[in-house]
């Protein structure tokens, strides 16, 4: 139920109702026509008034939580849109865009064996984008990964979906979805070894520095007969 159809019980005009009435049953007399309905009357106006003003009040919350939620959702929304670069930023939303589709067609997919392939081919997508956002360097082969590689295997995905989805079994519905799956195991195994090249350079890196580090310790007479070692 949304925030406008709920409607807070306020007692304040129920009060205002029966003490106008106590009050002026002690100024009018009751047992007239005329002193019930002026009695009527002003305890009525005295209910719709505290009424008005609760209902202001509450539409005066209702304002302010809005807005406060429209502001939250705004900085959230701020913060997802974060631009890393006119390189960068197409990669993080091809990225987004493909995790969505795979993340439906987890959903849609019954085989628990596709749907562990398209866990591992998100895994995969954005650990790519996060290389991206790491190492700028990389960005002409992952990019090759989200122009074809990535569509193509979504596209397979979503044949897979709609054959699966029929619900029968056929020679040619049979064969093609035994072709995906066996693609599915060549493909990761691609994008695996792919992803492992493009942290080359930071291994190399790492080496370096270990290698400086143990030269350092040596020369100090603080590596203690034993270095670092690099697997």
């Amino acid at each position: 139920m949304s925030r406008r159809n709920k409607r807070k019980f306020h007692a304040g005009p129920v009060y205002g109702f029966a003490l106008t009435w106590a009050v002026l049953a002690f100024i009018f007399p009751l047992f007239k026509l005329s002193g019930i309905l002026i009695t009527v009357l002003l305890s009525s106006l005295t209910a719709y008034v505290l009424g008005k003003r609760a209902a202001k009040k509450d539409a005066e919350e209702e304002k302010a939580a809005l807005d406060l939620e429209k502001k939250k959702a705004e900085e959230k929304a701020k913060q997802q849109k974060k631009s890393y670069g006119p390189e960068i930023d197409p990669i993080i939303e091809e990225s987004n865009r493909a995790l969505s589709e795979m993340g439906r067609l987890y959903q849609s997919i019954k085989d628990p064996e596709i749907r562990k392939k398209i866990n591992d081919v998100m895994h995969i997508t954005d650990k790519m984008a996060q290389d991206a956002v790491n190492d700028p360097s990389d960005i002409p082969q992952i990019k090759k990964f989200f122009s074809y590689f990535l569509p193509t295997t979504i596209k397979l995905l979503n044949s897979y979906d709609r054959m699966s989805a029929q619900g029968i079994s056929g020679e040619n519905l049979d064969k093609s979805m035994k072709n995906i799956n066996e693609m599915l195991d060549s493909a990761i195994e691609a994008y695996r070894k792919r992803l492992d090249e493009l942290f080359a350079d930071q291994a190399l890196d790492i080496e370096t520095d270990i290698d400086v580090m143990n030269t350092m310790l040596a020369r100090e007479g603080l590596s203690g007969g034993s270095d670092f070692e690099t697997k």
